[in-house]
């Protein structure tokens, strides 16, 4: 292992993508160690100490949350991303309370995600807000995040909360969430 390299560690289901994102990370002086599971990916960070992580919030069946906790408890320090295609405010909260340093929604960049890693606290005051609310489609998926959010990722508790069939909250959930 070179000592001159930052340790990586970058956590995400999809192999592929974590071989493009990890070459393109390597060739940014990063010292990259890839994990496709929860349980791979804590036996890296306890093998390696990563300064940084990139973790994705769906890891196969498995939540990159538990994921971001665990490596929070590991080490304080470790500067975490959270990435992903199921971008919502309340798993954006959450990350950011379990000890993310910031949130990208898929497709991120290798730049994006190394701006994000070295990105200080605090937020950036000329972000504009949207331009326009929401739609219901989308209002609707941020509210079942928010949910199953609160019921630690218990599709059946979120689905009694919300008085809908379980089946019909995981058709939900499966869905890509709408844009806008």
């Amino acid at each position: 292992m070179n000592n001159e390299q930052p340790v990586l560690l970058l956590v995400d289901d999809d192999e592929v993508y974590c071989e493009v994102l990890g070459d393109a990370l390597k060739k940014r002086n990063y010292n990259v160690s890839i994990a496709h599971n929860l349980k791979d990916a804590i036996a890296l960070a306890i093998e390696n100490e990563p300064e940084f992580a990139v973790v994705d919030l769906r890891i196969g069946g498995e939540s990159g949350l538990e994921l971001v906790k665990r490596l929070s408890e590991l080490d304080e320090n470790t500067r975490i991303v959270m990435l992903t295609g199921y971008a919502s405010v309340a798993t954006a909260v959450e990350s950011i309370k379990l000890g993310a340093i910031h949130y990208l929604s898929k497709p991120a960049t290798a730049d994006e995600v190394v701006a994000a890693l070295h990105r200080e606290e605090g937020g950036d005051p000329d972000v504009p807000p949207a331009g326009q609310p929401l739609s219901v489609k989308r209002l609707e998926w941020e509210h079942l995040q928010k949910v199953l959010t609160e019921h630690d990722g218990n599709i059946s508790a979120a689905a009694r909360a919300l008085k809908m069939h379980r089946r019909t909250l995981q058709r939900k959930l499966a869905k890509h969430p709408v844009k806008e």
